[in-house]
Formats: structure tokens, C-alpha cells, sequence
């Protein structure tokens, strides 16, 4: 229980107590003037009536109150979850628009690794074919000079 709680209990209590020690002098009727008559009626029992109608006027005005700002709470989660669906939506399509991205440059960088790894084999290749033809063509003049073979 808060502060605000405890007060209004003991306010409450207060005036029930002050009631029950002065109840005869609260139902001692008096002459009451009501503008456009008058009545005979304990003027200390109506005053207590109408402190119960606004003690209940306030109590509902406040169950209205709490009722109201607990349907705006509701609205405001419901629009923040709505809101939170939302942006994880949007940064899960982000994410998958950034793999397919990578995939895409990915696929890109391995396609061109496989080209120069061709073009490296087909300039060995050349290489290796010229290297042969030299040497084949130096095993050539030097059998046709008449110079032994340095190899098997």
C-alpha cells in the first residue's frame, strides 16, 4: 500500500470515528433552507451524504481515469510491439539482401580465380612447350655437331 492509499484510509477512518462520537448532535434536526423552501432535517447526516456522493463521485472519476490510461498503455504496447515487428522485418531483409550480396561477390571472386588459375596453367603450359622446343632444337645441333649427349 503507497502513501496516497494510507492517507485516504485514515482520512476515511477519521471521519467515521468523528461520525460515531458525535452522532446525536448529527441527527438533530435542524431548519434548513433549501432557497425556495425550507425543511426540517439533521443538517449533520446530509452534510455526511454528501461527503459519501463525492467520496464515490471521485472514486469513479478515478476508476475511469486508470481504466483509460490503461487501454492507452495496452494501445501504445501493442503499437510498439507492431513497431518492433517491423524493424526486425526490415533488418532480417537486410541481412538476407547482404548474404545474397556476399554470395553473389563471392561467386564473382571464385569465377575469377578459376580464370587466372586457366590462364596461369595455359602460360605454364606455353612455357613448358617452348622450353621443350629449345631444348629439343639444342639436342639437335649438338647431335648434328657430333657432340655427346649430356643426358640418358
Amino acid at each position: 500500500m503507497n502513501l496516497r492509499s494510507g492517507l485516504v484510509i485514515l482520512v476515511i477512518v477519521l471521519i467515521a470515528i468523528f461520525s460515531a462520537l458525535n452522532w446525536s448532535v448529527l441527527m438533530a434536526p435542524t431548519e434548513l433552507s433549501l432557497g425556495f423552501t425550507t425543511a426540517k432535517a439533521p443538517l449533520g447526516l446530509i452534510m455526511l451524504g454528501l461527503i459519501v456522493a463525492l467520496a464515490a463521485v471521485f472514486l469513479i472519476y478515478i476508476v475511469v481515469l486508470q481504466a483509460g490510461m490503461m487501454s492507452e498503455s495496452r494501445r501504445v504496447a501493442k503499437e510498439l510491439k507492431a513497431q518492433r515487428e517491423l524493424a526486425d522485418k526490415a533488418e532480417a531483409s537486410r541481412f538476407d539482401e547482404l548474404r545474397q550480396l556476399h554470395s553473389t561477390d563471392m561467386d564473382k571472386l571464385i569465377a575469377r580465380i578459376d580464370q587466372l588459375d586457366r590462364e596461369l596453367r595455359s602460360a605454364i603450359e606455353a612455357n613448358a612447350n617452348g622450353l621443350s622446343a629449345a631444348l629439343g632444337e639444342i639436342d639437335d645441333r649438338l647431335q648434328r655437331t657430333g657432340t655427346p649427349r649430356l643426358m640418358g
